[in-house]
């Protein structure tokens, strides 16, 4: 199999129109074809868990532990969740006939979008790829994979597994920096898949703009949680630190910061402190089942927003140990943050969580509604008062309540944010249909539309007014 050079634009665009090409026979292909080629994705993902552990350990230090909980499960649970429904989404569906198109006959059918370039991440290099390309897979398409630079070993192992498992005109990683993303954001592309912050997902919509490519952006943001008076605090603080310091707190829907009641931080802290210590171990930086933060730039970054807010009079509350050599933060817990501190402006996407007080919910919602719209938003609460009122007056990519992250793994539900945490949505038929256009189809079976003919006599119009009363 010819691999085509990531680093020269002429051979770029050679792929793109290879690809090109074989959009016909692509989109000819059966449930059955499609479903072999998802089968494919699945078990070499299934074969290869050791590899993919030992190319994230490489890239940051990420277990074997994590990579099958947030790389494996997500994208083996995609493809068997769309082996088992895309029979159905792919056919043909029949729409009711109302009376003024009386004579035909209406369906949509569902075809692909085409060329698909998927902009995927380095936080979760194999589930962030693996799971936009089996849905567009599923609908159809031609796929051009252009994986983060920044976890090298995860994406070279991306590129030996499209090689292995595609032709070319089928499916292709390429690999390179920004000037690469740059070369491919140029050429035009039906559909456009990224991940990442808000930022470059605003240069990517900009350059699709260009060709006017649709696209899937999954962004992020500061996802808030919310614990009130009523919660189980010993869970709330178990549950949060358990799913914000998985892969370093380096996930787009961790919880960002914490809104606690007022009577219950110091309980909250104190559980949290306990759990920690129950997950890593006394001394964190020791524990295999913490992975590190995933290069120098980011290490500076995150430490940089826990200075600040130190220096503005925040307080740690939990961790703040550092190691630069090592790109090594303790999960760190700061208490006494206000709005005027970076911490609580930017989103961290690492381990550190900032918390805010409240004693009435109306704060809360002022305090969410005057930021960005986050991907997530989370509420620990046994009052269904409370939880109504935040879901109510509040607006997010998605709601949990008491827990955070698990939306994530439902399949029957659509992902995505809300303008600056996301546009579109995926996960299996959301995803399916991302990628695919509906197209109407209308046949007339017998004419009924001479009377919507000039001239305009008297007949006709008392058919048109007819029709117009009985729409």
């Amino acid at each position: 199999m010819t691999h085509i050079p990531a680093t020269i634009e002429t051979d770029i665009d050679a792929l793109f129109q290879l690809q090109k090409k074989n959009l016909i026979s692509l989109a000819a292909t059966t449930s059955k074809e499609r479903i072999v080629k998802i089968r494919k994705v699945m078990n070499w993902v299934l074969e290869n868990q050791e590899f993919m552990a030992e190319a994230l350990s490489a890239d940051y230090q990420k277990s074997l532990f994590e990579v099958k909980v947030s790389e494996v499960m997500p994208v083996v649970s995609e493809a068997k969740y769309i082996i088992k429904h895309l029979d159905r989404w792919m056919k043909p569906e029949s729409v009711e006939t109302p009376l003024k198109m009386l004579g035909t006959t209406s369906k949509i059918i569902t075809e692909p979008k085409g060329n698909c370039l998927i902009m995927s991440p380095w936080n979760y290099p194999f589930n962030l790829t693996l799971k936009p390309l089996l849905q567009a897979i599923a609908a159809g398409n031609a796929v051009i994979i252009k994986p983060s630079e920044i976890v090298a070993n995860a994406s070279k192992l991306l590129a030996t597994m499209a090689q292995e498992l595609f032709p070319t005109n089928e499916v292709a990683v390429v690999e390179g920096d920004a000037k690469v993303a740059s070369l491919l954001l140029n050429l035009p592309f039906n559909h456009i898949f990224f991940t990442g912050s808000p930022a470059i997902g605003k240069v990517v919509m900009q350059a699709a703009a260009k060709h006017l490519a649709s696209v899937t952006l999954e962004l992020g943001g500061k996802s808030p949680t919310i614990v009130d008076e009523t919660a189980d605090i010993k869970f709330a603080a178990q549950t949060i630190a358990a799913e914000k310091f998985l892969n370093n707190g380096q996930t787009c829907i961790a919880p960002d910061y914490i809104f606690i009641h007022r009577s219950k931080t110091s309980q909250f802290v104190a559980e949290m402190a306990k759990y920690i210590e129950k997950m890593y171990g006394s001394d964190v930086s020791k524990s295999p089942d913490y992975c590190r933060v995933v290069n120098s730039k980011h290490f500076s970054r995150i430490k940089g927003l826990i200075d600040d807010a130190v220096e503005k009079g925040a307080k740690i509350a939990i961790g703040g140990n550092t190691d630069h050599e090592e790109n090594f933060i303790e999960p760190t817990v700061v208490r006494h943050v206000n709005a005027e501190m970076r911490i609580m402006q930017e989103e961290i996407f690492g381990p550190a969580l900032p918390i805010l007080e409240f004693t009435n919910l109306d704060e809360v919602n002022t305090y969410i509604n005057e930021g960005e719209k986050p991907l997530a938003l989370y509420i620990f609460s046994k009052k269904r008062g409370n939880i109504d009122t935040i879901v109510q007056n509040t607006s997010s990519g998605a709601v949990v309540i008491n827990e955070t992250t698990i939306h994530y793994l439902q399949n029957n539900l659509p992902f995505g944010g809300v303008n600056n945490s996301g546009i579109g949505k995926s996960f299996g038929k959301y995803g399916f249909e991302e990628f695919s256009n509906k197209k109407a189809v209308v046949e007339n079976k017998f004419s009924t539309f001479s009377m919507f003919h000039p001239p305009a006599t008297n007949r006709v119009m008392k058919m048109l007014d007819m029709v117009i009363k009985w729409l």
